[in-house]
């Protein structure tokens, strides 16, 4: 299987055991739950449910990410659900029900929007220039010629709103997904670390601490992007909003970026949103979408992301499958000898960091004695994902004694799991480590690894210890 991840959206099309199953065949590593759609717990009760069964019965360390909406500003119900709008048609949009206008009901952000503001509406496919805004009602003028239907989504790119980026919906969303005990939670609109850390405050308070993903949608989000990383446990490229509140043409570097600072520090980074749209409709990509997905790999992105593609689209079966074989690709072509140089010099400029110089090692002993694999002995899995950071060429396996870091691994670059019964001494981390991979089937005498742990082993954060190590005949009679 491809070492890039495949995070796959369930949704109508794809919320059957059957299709779940079919879709874990096919390459999903890990299910996003999209809470945008969900309106009642019991919803999200059934589809984990299912989620977990098909898992279960594949014995397979499927993680599932909960997708909070976040403060999702949409216009209300227009009469006859949509209407047509020509370039340079005046309009009035009015939070209290004015007569013949197109209802916003968000009272609150009125005072903060001013003339010159822009809405834009859905994707990009309708832009309203304001003219002027007084009490609760706005005239607007359209910037373009399109269609204006009930419940779209707006957007205000520039304008700063008094919006909290956790909702009293994400509120009560959050009680479930702790109830659940979900392995990823998403923080939509992140715009500073507070976000993050409100959030942890409110998991505490249901005894959980659930890894969170800070999806990167907001230019604020650009400008406190490390104090985000630090505080958070991975980030999504949110690029639909992220086009929005930024030009579009910028959201290619910024994607480069974002997903450089997550591998700077062992974190997880998926990049979303129209990876293969065109598939919602046809059995095949655009060759543009194709492109894209294998650029992102190239760049160092964990995972790739379906939406719409597996969630309501015609193929959904068949967008997995062509997301895994376009990450087979590009893993052939993928330049490693650069991602070494990088080592190299993070390596250097991190003197004195004991995870990194033992981390970096077991990398660099892999690639120059030509070693078939690294080990890497894990509670918490910080040690497997300081070691995948440095993309290695050789496969790296995680061997955990607890089952939800299994899952949050596969959301890893490169990382495959295993698991193993709790060690309580170096002594058998190193002789358990080699007499079970021994068993494993993955390798024959002659070969050889390389092993790494942290000690104590019960604490997190910690990599420091490494072996070379050659298997005998002797450990396969045993």
């Amino acid at each position: 299987m491809p070492r890039t991840k495949i995070v796959a959206t369930i949704g109508p099309a794809s919320n059957s055991e059957e299709m779940i199953r079919t879709l874990i065949e096919a390459g999903m590593n890990v299910a996003r739950v999209n809470f945008s759609h969900l309106s009642e717990k019991q919803q999200a009760v059934e589809v984990v449910g299912r989620l977990r069964k098909v898992a279960n019965e594949m014995d397979y360390p499927l993680a599932i990410l909960g997708d909070l909406q976040g403060p999702k500003l949409r216009l209300g119900k227009i009469t006859d659900d949509w209407m047509e709008v020509i370039r340079g048609q005046k309009l009035i949009i009015s939070a209290e029900g004015a007569p013949d206008s197109i209802p916003f009901p968000h009272p609150e952000l009125f005072p903060a929007i001013t003339p010159g503001a822009t809405l834009v509406l859905g994707d990009g496919e309708v832009e309203l220039i304001v003219s002027s805004c007084e009490g609760l009602t706005m005239e607007v003028q359209a910037a373009v010629t399109g269609k204006i239907g009930s419940r779209k989504g707006v957007s205000l790119p520039g304008t700063s709103l008094p919006v909290p980026s956790i909702t009293d919906k994400d509120r009560i969303d959050i009680v479930t997904i702790c109830e659940l005990d979900l392995d990823f939670v998403a923080l939509s609109f992140v715009r500073s670390a507070d976000d993050i850390w409100e959030l942890r405050d409110l998991m505490s308070e249901y005894g959980k601490n659930i890894p969170i993903i800070a999806k990167i949608e907001k230019s604020e989000a650009i400008e406190e992007l490390d104090a985000i990383r630090d505080a958070a446990d991975g980030m999504m490229v949110a690029r639909g909003d992220l086009g929005i509140d930024l030009p579009p043409q910028e959201v290619p570097f910024l994607q480069k970026r974002i997903i450089r600072t997550c591998n700077e520090v062992g974190k997880p980074v998926i990049t979303a949103t129209q990876m293969l749209q065109s598939m919602v409709d046809n059995p095949v990509p655009t060759r543009a979408e194709a492109t894209d997905v294998a650029n992102a790999i190239l760049d160092g992105t964990d995972a790739v992301m379906l939406s719409n593609e597996t969630a309501m689209g015609e193929y959904p079966e068949r967008s997995v499958k062509m997301m895994r074989d376009i990450a087979a690709i590009a893993e052939e072509n993928f330049p490693f000898e650069e991602w070494n140089e990088r080592r190299r010099k993070m390596l250097y400029e991190r003197r004195g960091d004991v995870a990194e110089a033992i981390s970096s090692s077991a990398v660099g002993a892999a690639r120059y004695l030509g070693l078939n694999a690294i080990v890497a002995n894990t509670v918490s899995g910080y040690t497997a994902r300081q070691v995948a950071r440095y993309r290695p060429e050789q496969p790296v396996i995680a061997l955990t004694p607890v089952e939800a870091t299994r899952r949050r691994l596969n959301l890893v670059w490169g990382i495959e799991t295993l698991s193993v019964p709790r060690y309580n001494s170096m002594d058998e981390i190193f002789h358990n480590t080699t007499s079970f991979i021994a068993k494993s089937g993955l390798f024959k005498p002659g070969d050889r690894i390389a092993i790494t742990a942290g000690t104590p082993f019960a604490r997190t954060g910690l990599t420091n210890l490494l072996q070379v190590h050659e298997f005998t005949a002797e450990e396969f009679e045993e």
